[in-house]
C-alpha cells in the first residue's frame, strides 16, 4: 500500500476514536427514571407532566420545578434552571435530558413535544365532508 494510503486510514481511525471517547456516553436511546438512578450518568428520559402534582417557578433562583411520570409510570420531582418551556401546559410528551439527583432529577435541557397542527381530527374530517375545502394548485 502507498504511505497516504496508511496515513489516510490512521487518521480516520483515529478521528473515529476521538469522537466515539468524547461523545459514546452521550448517544444513547430513552430511559426511565429507574435505569438513569442506577446508572448515575447523563440520560434522556421520556414521560407527561404529572398535572395533578405541584409546579412552580422560582424567579430568584431561576428555576422550574415540576413533576413528571415517565413511561413505567414512575414520578419523579424535576429541576431545570431555567424559567417553563413555551407551551408546556400544551404537551404530549416531556423529554428530560440530565441526570438523577437526591431529591429530584436535574434537568439539563427540556424537549416539549407538542400536539401537530397536522394531525388535527377536526381538520381532517371537514375535508372528508367538503372536499372543495382541499387547496389546489390549479386553481
Amino acid at each position: 500500500m502507498k504511505i497516504k494510503t496508511i496515513l489516510g486510514v490512521v487518521a480516520i481511525l483515529g478521528f473515529g476514536g476521538m469522537l466515539f471517547a468524547n461523545f459514546g456516553s452521550q448517544v444513547g436511546g430513552y430511559q426511565n427514571f429507574a435505569k438513569a438512578e442506577a446508572t448515575g450518568t447523563r440520560a434522556h428520559v421520556v414521560g407527561t407532566w404529572a398535572e395533578d402534582l405541584p409546579m412552580q417557578y422560582d424567579r430568584q433562583e431561576n428555576v422550574f420545578i415540576f413533576h413528571m411520570r415517565d413511561k413505567n409510570g414512575t414520578v419523579r420531582r424535576v429541576r431545570y434552571a431555567n424559567p417553563k418551556p413555551a407551551n408546556f401546559e400544551e404537551a404530549e410528551e416531556v423529554v428530560v435530558e440530565g441526570y438523577a439527583g437526591d431529591d429530584a432529577f436535574i434537568a439539563e435541557s427540556i424537549l416539549v413535544k407538542c400536539p401537530s397542527k397536522y394531525n388535527d381530527a377536526r381538520g381532517l374530517d371537514s375535508t372528508k365532508a367538503n372536499p372543495a375545502a382541499i387547496p389546489s394548485r390549479n386553481r
